[in-house]
């Protein structure tokens, strides 16, 4: 009696499941391209290539593509070919590197990458003329691998840095001149840079979760306390001057941190070169550290 499996012609439900997955793919973009619909939706759809998705590059009139929670592991450069793009999802996949002529997308205003398994960013990312929202939570990002024009990025608005792992930031953060929310909980942070009181249109700030011990009195220009603005610094390793105004809330922290009192206190911790805490944290089993061995 033969076993069950090792029928070469068995076709089992797995092969069944993926089949019918690609044949709603295939059933979405000929639709897409017949009636000239400008979003595609292919969430969770089984997508492990772009390769899955026929006819994309010619679809030149696309403003909006949804990828997210599939299995798609790279990024070709002709991506490029999407001129009209405006909004592309991939957040939740497998992606690992990303083409160098992502960055040359002209109408391109939002990119999320998050959930992914980035551990650089490819060179002249910078160079989006029209980018204004940038997620990168959740990726294996640090401050050394960020291409040099990174913060050639004027025109963004938004840029999430969530769960990776940078121990600072860069003092180039104040070329962002329109930023409004800026987001690096869940990283390595020790401290952070004087220039981020450059941004002075910040209205929402996320910082727990680090290894911060001060703030720079330069935080204290921004309008952070405000019933619109939110902040979270949460969870750090604060000297007990901040985590005392913390524990009443965050609005006394912004107001402690502009009086003469407590730059006397940063630049007496500053000439001491306060030791940054050791590390805590664990991040070995992050999803984003695994890699795909096909």
């Amino acid at each position: 009696m033969e076993k069950p499996g090792n029928n070469p012609h068995q076709t089992s439900c797995t092969d069944i499941f993926d089949f019918n997955k690609m044949s709603k793919v295939k059933k979405v973009l000929e639709d897409a391209k017949e009636n000239n619909i400008p979003e595609i939706d292919l969430v969770d759809k089984g997508v492990a290539s772009f390769e899955d998705m026929p006819g994309l590059w010619t679809m030149y009139n696309i403003t909006r593509l949804t990828l997210s929670h599939n299995k798609i592991s790279s990024v070709p450069p002709s991506i490029a070919n999407l001129v009209n793009l405006e909004v592309l999802t991939l957040f939740n996949n497998h992606i690992e590197e990303l083409p160098t002529s992502i960055s040359s997308l002209p109408k391109l205003k939002i990119l999320n990458l998050g959930m992914n398994r980035l551990y650089s960013l490819p060179r002249g990312f910078g160079a989006f003329p029209q980018l204004e929202v940038l997620d990168l939570t959740y990726n294996n990002l640090n401050e050394k691998t960020l291409p040099g024009n990174f913060f050639m990025l004027e025109t963004l608005r938004a840029l999430y840095f969530g769960d990776n792992d940078f121990e600072r930031i860069p003092a180039e953060i104040g070329n962002l001149k329109n930023l409004q929310i800026l987001c690096f909980r869940e990283n390595e942070l020790i401290s952070l840079p004087k220039e981020i009181g450059q941004l002075t249109r910040l209205r929402e700030l996320h910082i727990q979760g680090n290894a911060l011990t001060l703030l720079p009195p330069e935080m204290g220009n921004l309008d952070l306390i405000s019933q619109r603005c939110v902040v979270r610094m949460d969870n750090n390793e604060w000297l007990p001057p901040i985590a005392d105004q913390l524990a009443i809330g965050v609005s006394h922290v912004i107001e402690f941190i502009r009086t003469e009192t407590y730059k006397f206190i940063y630049d007496r911790n500053a000439q001491q070169g306060n030791t940054a805490p050791l590390k805590t944290k664990d991040k070995s089993k992050k999803i984003s550290r695994k890699r795909d061995h096909n």
